[in-house]
């Protein structure tokens, strides 16, 4: 097999897969909205990536043929100068796996580095870069939460790349088993050595004492959102002689196979009107599939999904703009507003409808008419046939989608990571109100598992994600001394994590902080502004709370050290 020989390459090879030709990929905005915001969409997602796929084909053709054109050649090669990037990225030889004795050598794990405030003795603070790229945390370097602590204590900031994402890519496929060192326990490790052995480029800082970096010497304070909050808080737990404090932002802390409770805050606090028209047309919707024939075919048709097969994943396209809630941020330049036009939409009143002799309500018709105006409209068209089209898109009938393992299929990274340990289906909850079809049940939502992931030699997905690993790191208890917890009230991922109201009660302090932002939703904390004076007073009040906990973080780290020295005396 590929991987078996794999194995036996040398270190240097090791880094080849993620220093080669990279395919092309879908800009950050789109990657997170498909895949990382709500339910994924990786019908839809693939679609796209391979009409970019095909626009970037034509552009080197066009390329190859001006430049065979001497008079062309030097204003096209002029054309394609790229300016240097501000904070370029920098390579950590990090160990394929630190558990595995029959696995030796190295990948290149990305990390980019700011030392515009540093001064020797300050501390390091680390960013998880989690499940995306880490190149789309570069901002939080510039004038989000590393800019706003460096700045406030003289330090250093890192963002670190999360194992297989980016380019720090290990391995030469993402086949099941090339996928195997994608855990949890892994990538604890791979920040721990990190930590433990990071040597900073003599470029960009000079030091007197060479180990003035090291975790014995100043303080390195970890932090991480989402998915790399929960990371944060285990790194603080699990190497608290490497990591001196963490935040912990968003950090689910709790796993669950089962997560109908993420469209509990979205149901709680979106506006009153808009749930209440989500609810009632799901509920007609699923009463309208039930009917005898043709008018399931005419609902689906109605909305621009006539050529799609399965009643379910018609249901599931139609749960599409749920995932808008999460995208939102009190910075309109990064965040999305989408939901609250989905909200106009359907809402705007109108006429109704009828499919054959079924009267369909108004609210069903502008529901149609969002999704065949902002959802369907965004799967490629082909010259072909268009049922095909369609069914590529939105279709999850055909395994044989779900198995291509090639480096640019990124979308199978935190879906494995879904399928062996964290869980966290999002589908309808079996009683009381909902915003999706009760067609969208456990079975649907955790099919992609067995569809994607074929048992390899190595290596097979378990039946049921391992969420007891997670789980025992801590769960909603999971406290240290220097451990934050900053969550925003209406986020749907507020209910896994310890500030969920299932969780016990925590009363904050400088040692152990906890707050909740106000009409906050994912890791609110986690980006700002130029100038912050011109952040909403709920962020400027979160980030001040940060950087004085922080500050006595700091200070009690040389305080201890230097009562350690006048004790050995």
């Amino acid at each position: 097999m590929l991987f078996s020989s794999f194995l036996l390459l040398s270190a240097s090879s090791l880094v080849a897969p993620a220093l080669a030709k990279s395919k092309p990929t879908l800009d950050a905005a789109t990657h997170r909205e498909l895949l990382l915001n709500g339910r994924p969409q990786i019908g839809l997602w693939k679609a796209l990536l391979r009409q970019k796929e095909r626009e970037l084909q034509l552009e080197e053709d066009l390329s190859s043929d001006l430049l065979t054109s001497e008079n062309t050649q030097h204003t096209f090669s002029a054309s394609k100068v790229k300016s240097k990037p501000k904070f370029e990225a920098h390579c950590f030889p990090q160990l394929i796996s630190h558990f595995d004795d029959s696995v030796n050598g190295t990948f290149c794990q990305r990390y980019w580095l700011d030392a515009s405030s540093y001064k020797e003795g300050g501390p390091v603070f680390v960013l998880d870069g989690g499940e995306t790229s880490g190149a789309d945390r570069i901002p939080f370097l510039e004038k989000g939460i590393l800019q706003i602590l460096s700045n406030a204590t003289n330090g250093l900031s890192i963002v670190l790349e999360h194992r297989y994402y980016g380019e720090s890519v290990p391995v030469p496929s993402f086949s099941t088993d090339d996928l195997r060192f994608l855990n949890n326990a892994e990538a604890l490790e791979d920040s721990a050595y990190f930590i433990e052995n990071f040597k900073a480029p003599s470029s960009l800082i000079s030091l007197s004492d060479p180990s003035a970096l090291h975790p014995s010497n100043t303080p390195w304070i970890y932090y991480g959102g989402s998915y790399a909050g929960a990371r944060a808080a285990h790194m603080r737990v699990q190497y608290p002689h490497l990591v001196w404090g963490a935040i912990a932002s968003s950090a689910v802390t709790h796993a669950q196979v089962s997560y109908p409770e993420y469209f509990d805050p979205i149901q709680r606090y979106g506006p009153e009107e808009c749930i209440s028209a989500i609810q009632s047309s799901i509920k007609t919707i699923d009463m309208l599939l039930d009917l005898p024939a043709p008018v399931p075919q005419l609902l689906k048709s109605l909305f621009g999904l006539g050529e799609l097969e399965s009643d379910t994943d018609f249901v599931e396209v139609l749960s599409s703009p749920t995932g808008y809630w999460q995208g939102k941020n009190w910075d309109p330049a990064i965040g999305s507003l989408e939901f609250y036009n989905f909200c106009d939409t359907l809402t705007a009143g109108g006429a109704s409808s009828r499919l054959g002799l079924v009267k369909v309500p108004a609210e069903v018709v502008n529901y149609a008419k969002y999704i065949k105006e902002n959802v369907v409209s965004r799967c490629p068209r082909s010259d072909g046939n268009p049922a095909s089209d369609i069914e590529d898109c939105f279709g999850s009938q055909d395994d044989s989608k779900m198995q291509e393992t090639d480096l640019s299929q990124t979308w199978r990274l935190w879906l494995f990571q879904v399928c062996t340990q964290w869980g966290y289906f999002q589908h309808a909850p079996l009683e009381g109100p909902s915003i999706l079809s009760r067609r969208i049940d456990l079975e649907h939502t955790s099919k992609g598992c067995r569809q994607a992931y074929p048992p390899g030699k190595y290596f097979t997905v378990p039946a049921i994600p391992d969420v007891e690993e997670i789980n025992a790191r801590g769960d909603y208890a999971i406290e240290a001394d220097r451990l934050a917890f900053i969550d925003g009230d209406r986020d749907p991922w507020r209910p896994v994590t310890p500030n969920s109201d299932v969780a016990p009660r925590r009363n904050s302090s400088v040692n152990k902080p906890v707050h909740i932002i106000f009409d906050g939703v994912h890791h609110y904390d986690e980006n700002g502004l130029t100038n912050h004076d011109e952040e909403p007073a709920r962020i400027k009040d979160i980030h001040e709370f940060e950087r004085l906990f922080v500050s006595e973080w700091v200070a009690r780290f040389y305080e201890e050290k230097e009562n350690a020295k006048e004790n050995v005396v």
